[in-house]
C-alpha cells in the first residue's frame, strides 16, 4: 500500500484520513483479518506495555547482571520532589521508557516497538501523555499503529537492527516513530509526523550500539530515555510548524548508509565504545569471568 513515508503521506492526505488508518488497511490486507480483530490485538500489545510500566515504576525490578534496575523509581521520587528542572511531564516520559527497558533487562514481558533494546521510547512517551491529557483508549491503541507506519518503512527500506546499523537504527527509529505518533494523536497532519520523524531521527545519526558485555542494559535503558526526550521535543517543534529541510525518506536512507559504514565494533559486538573502556570490560569480567578485550 505504501514503500515510503513521502506515499504514506501522500495517502492520508488524498483520502483525507489519519496514517493510522493507512495501517490499519495494510495490517487488513496482509493479515487477511478483521478490523476489529486487528484493532483487539494491538489493544493487547498496549495492555503489555501499561504492564511493563507500571511494574517498572511501582517496582524494584533488577536484571540479573545487576547492571540496571530502580531507575524509573528514582525518576519518579525525584518528580514527586518537585525539583526537576526539565519538568513532570518530560521525566515522567523520561522515567516511563526506562522502566520499560528495566524490565525488559530483568526478562519481564515488554512489546517490541522496534526491538526489546529500544522498547521504552514508543510506551514511554504515550503513557506520559495518557496521564497529561487522558486521550481514548481508541487513540492510543492508534497511536501505536502510526508509530508502527513509521517503523514499517524504516524496517523495508533501511534496517532496525543493532547489529545491522548501530543504535540509530534501534533507539533512533523508536524515537522517530513516537515523534511521528505524537503528533497525530495530538491533532497535527500527516506531513507534520513525517516532519517529526525526520528530525528525531536527525538528531540520533551516528549512534552506536556498543553494549557492555553484551547485555541490552548499559548504555541501552538510558538511550530509551533519551529518545523519549528527543521524541516529546521533535514533536513540539513539527507541531509548532518547523519543517524538516532533509525529507524523512532521506534521512531514513541516511541512517541506513551510516549504519553500513561504521565499524563492526560499533554494531552490537561489544567490540567497541562504552563496551570497550575499562569499566566496561572490568564488568563483562565480573559478569562472566572473562572479557573480550583485544
Amino acid at each position: 500500500m505504501f514503500r515510503n513515508v513521502a506515499e504514506l503521506v501522500e495517502l492520508a492526505e488524498k483520502e483525507g484520513i489519519l496514517i493510522s488508518d493507512i495501517m490499519i488497511k495494510q495490517e487488513m490486507d496482509v493479515s487477511e483479518k478483521s478490523f476489529e480483530e486487528i484493532f483487539d490485538q494491538m489493544d493487547r500489545n498496549l495492555c503489555v506495555m501499561e504492564e511493563a510500566i507500571e511494574r517498572g515504576i511501582k517496582e524494584k525490578v533488577r536484571s540479573i547482571s545487576g547492571l540496571t534496575g530502580g531507575d524509573a523509581i528514582l525518576l519518579q521520587n525525584y518528580i514527586q520532589s518537585g525539583k526537576s528542572l526539565s519538568g513532570e511531564f518530560l521525566l515522567d516520559a523520561v522515567s516511563k521508557a526506562i522502566a520499560t527497558n528495566e524490565v525488559n533487562a530483568a526478562m519481564g514481558t515488554i512489546c517490541a516497538t522496534p526491538t526489546a533494546g529500544s522498547a521504552g521510547v514508543v510506551p514511554g512517551t504515550l503513557f506520559a501523555i495518557k496521564k497529561k491529557i487522558n486521550p481514548s483508549r481508541e487513540k492510543m491503541v492508534r497511536f501505536l499503529f502510526t508509530s508502527g507506519a513509521f517503523g514499517l518503512v524504516v524496517a523495508n527500506n533501511a534496517t532496525i537492527s543493532g547489529a545491522g546499523g548501530g543504535c540509530q537504527a534501534e533507539v533512533g527509529s523508536a524515537t522517530g516513530m513516537a515523534a511521528a505518533a505524537i503528533v497525530e494523536l495530538m491533532g497535527g497532519k500527516p506531513i507534520q509526523s513525517a516532519h517529526a520523524m525526520a528530525i528525531a531521527l536527525k538528531n540520533m545519526l551516528g549512534l552506536v550500539c556498543d553494549p557492555v558485555a553484551g547485555l541490552v542494559e548499559v548504555p541501552c535503558v538510558k538511550r530509551n530515555a533519551m529518545g523519549a526526550a528527543n521524541a516529546l521535543v521533535a514533536a513540539d517543534m513539527a507541531l509548532a510548524g518547523i519543517e524538516s529541510r532533509i525529507p524523512c525518506d532521506e534521512v531514513i536512507e541516511a541512517m541506513y548508509k551510516i549504519g553500513q559504514s561504521m565499524s563492526r565494533d560499533l554494531k552490537e559486538t561489544a567490540g567497541g565504545g562504552l563496551a570497550a573502556t575499562p569499566t566496561g570490560r572490568a564488568l563483562e569480567a565480573k559478569i562472566f569471568g572473562f572479557s573480550h578485550e583485544k
